[in-house]
């Protein structure tokens, strides 16, 4: 890594996060019907509101200016650290984010965990021994990972471990208990994704010919596995692993509300139902924001792993 590959890799990131938040900002622009009519509406118990009090709704929200200037005194404002206000709870959006998002961290760590808990076993037991029943099991194991929707998978865990067997609460926060259904369910489809990437990559890298040394100077099997080969196995896995952090706050989505966890995916459906745009718009700034950052995250470990490889993921 050198100081021209950051600063490239750094603007870039400016780029995007700055089209992110036009895309952000803009969603107000493309839904169809009047915001302000639809959102004073339901503050009156769905009374349809006088046009005098939409007009003076519309100049309170400065949404009667041009577009540019809206975007301006937004993001002037979002660079000084302020959301704006919720329509309807009248709370600061950043207070309203911060007191969910605990939960989604939580529920991300712990699925991301399970996942890598499962799948890189699977993946290295099905590579080092191909064509046998763990070969077999893992890719039917992957494929069904694959396949299973979140809210069906949640749903059919709810029925199982908890109204059958009650082994684990339905639904809520508190303990441990009340992560591990949620965790298993956003946690079993990155973890087929993952294991089937390991498993190609082992069987990449154990024909090696440095693996082959390694056999031939009479080391034991598991330290060529894991000590030679698995460390240059993981250099794809680790790209995988981080963008997988989109299909985790995409899927907390879904897995929030079907175990109804109070985090950042139940703050934006509820949201996106009440048409509280403030709101909306901050969810998602935040969570682009995330991915922005995670990528680059992944940049710089790709490139730890493998010092060949710069900021723009090309072999030097």
């Amino acid at each position: 890594m050198n100081g021209r590959d950051l600063f490239k890799r750094l603007l870039t990131m400016g780029v995007v996060l700055f089209g992110v938040s036009i895309l952000t900002y803009g969603m107000i622009f493309v839904t169809p019907g009047d915001p302000a009519r639809t959102i004073l509406a339901q503050q009156m118990g769905g009374q349809s509101p006088s046009q005098e009090a939409v007009e003076q709704f519309r100049a309170a929200e400065g949404l009667n200016d041009p577009f540019p200037v809206q975007y301006a005194h937004w993001m002037g404002e979002v660079l000084r650290g302020d959301l704006g206000q919720s329509y309807y709870s009248d709370q600061a959006v950043s207070a309203m984010i911060t007191q969910r998002i605990p939960n989604t961290l939580v529920l991300a760590g712990a699925s991301m965990l399970v996942a890598i808990a499962i799948a890189i076993p699977a993946g290295i037991a099905s590579a080092v021994d191909p064509g046998s029943r763990n070969d077999y099991a893992a890719q039917m194991g992957a494929l069904v990972g694959v396949s299973m929707p979140n809210f069906w998978l949640g749903y059919l865990l709810i029925i199982v471990c908890s109204l059958w067997l009650d082994l684990f609460p339905v639904a809520g926060t508190g303990g441990l208990e009340y992560l591990v259904l949620p965790a298993l369910t956003l946690g079993s489809g990155m973890a087929a994704v993952i294991a089937r990437l390991v498993r190609t990559a082992m069987l990449d890298v154990l024909d090696e010919a440095y693996v082959q040394t390694a056999r031939s100077k009479g080391l034991r099997e598991r330290i060529v596995v894991y000590k030679h080969a698995l460390r240059n196995a993981l250099v794809p896995v680790v790209t995988i692993v981080g963008l997988q952090l989109s299909y985790v706050l995409n899927g907390a989505v879904v897995v929030e509300v079907v175990f109804q966890r109070p985090g950042l995916g139940t703050l934006l459906v509820d949201a996106i139902f009440a048409r509280d745009y403030p709101v909306v718009q901050g969810v998602t700034l935040l969570i682009g924001v995330i991915f922005v950052l995670t990528n680059f995250a992944v940049d710089l470990t790709y490139s730890r792993l493998d010092p060949r490889i710069d900021l723009g993921g090309e072999l030097t």
